[in-house]
């Protein structure tokens, strides 16, 4: 594992080797840290890349022409060593290809490309994924940053996720135990666009936000000032923090997939949500952070 920077006269940001994985993002005028610090006792990541599975498989089992491939939460990229790429002042990317290892739990052969670009007091997070076989990819893509509290003798349920839509509710699912989406819906109204974060919010562990919602959420401060905002294209997303933790910090998560529901019988071409890529093709997403 190799730690990288980049920086601008605003922000520096530092990004591990291992995961491709934003690892903090400090303030160059007063040493503010925005990224949470993968403190074990709650939750040991602070940002890692989700592929090619978001969420959870049922039974961590996916089937596809008739063989079956095992894989845990989240998919692989998270723990893989990554290769440096390019790197500028302000710009860096990294990327992984399909080896014996991801070929035991993933059917497909591919290269994930992971780049980050900061301008101003902003951080463009960017991917690229590569169909390097000879058939039809199935992948999910997905983030998973966690923000720490905007000051460190705060927890989060001092702030509230503000919304961008004019809407006056979030519909949203939950996961069961096991982590898979439940069929049940279930709706938080909206005050001036704004959720108040309680210390129970997450009790009953990620909030699910299907169909895009929205396109951009922002973490307030006690005095309802933005100090995060995240902007993304991805059609859904979740909202979490550990289960029952008092909400030590947030994670605002841009998917292109998500865990199996509890009746998906998982065959891979046919999860909801998940992407196809054909042969040689290459997919392209992007989400931006934006901190003040």
């Amino acid at each position: 594992m190799t730690l990288f920077k980049i920086a601008t006269e605003n922000i520096t940001v530092t990004i591990s080797s291992l995961g491709a994985e934003l690892v903090s993002v400090k303030n160059n005028f007063d040493n503010r840290e925005y990224i949470w610090c993968a403190n074990p006792k709650y939750w040991k990541r602070h940002s890692p890349v989700l592929f090619p599975l978001v969420g959870r498989y049922k039974n961590d089992k996916s089937q596809y022409e008739d063989k079956e491939y095992s894989m845990s939460q989240h998919g692989f990229a998270r723990d893989k060593e990554f290769k440096l790429t390019m790197k500028s002042e302000n710009e860096i990317w990294f990327n992984i290809e399909a080896d014996e290892d991801t070929l035991s739990k993933y059917p497909f052969k591919f290269k994930l490309e992971c780049g980050y670009r900061v301008i101003g007091n902003s951080v463009e997070v960017m991917w690229k994924v590569t169909n390097k076989d000879t058939k039809k990819m199935y992948f999910s893509l997905g983030a998973h940053p966690a923000f720490a509290p905007p000051s460190s003798d705060v927890d989060m349920t001092n702030c509230s996720l503000q919304f961008d839509q004019d809407k006056d509710r979030i519909v949203y699912s939950l996961l069961n135990e096991n982590g898979l989406l439940l069929d049940d819906k279930y709706t938080i109204p909206l005050n001036n666009k704004c959720i108040k974060i309680t210390s129970d919010m997450f009790d009953k562990d990620a909030l699910v936000i299907e169909n895009s919602q929205t396109k951009e959420v922002s973490l307030l401060d006690g005095n309802n000032i933005p100090f995060v905002t995240v902007k993304f294209d991805a059609p859904l997303f979740g909202v979490w923090s550990p289960v029952k933790s008092n909400v030590p910090f947030v994670c605002i998560e841009p998917w292109y997939g998500r865990s199996d529901s509890t009746t998906f019988d998982g065959d891979l071409e046919t999860r909801e949500w998940g992407n196809e890529l054909d042969v040689e093709k290459v997919f392209e997403a992007n989400y931006i952070l934006i901190f003040q």
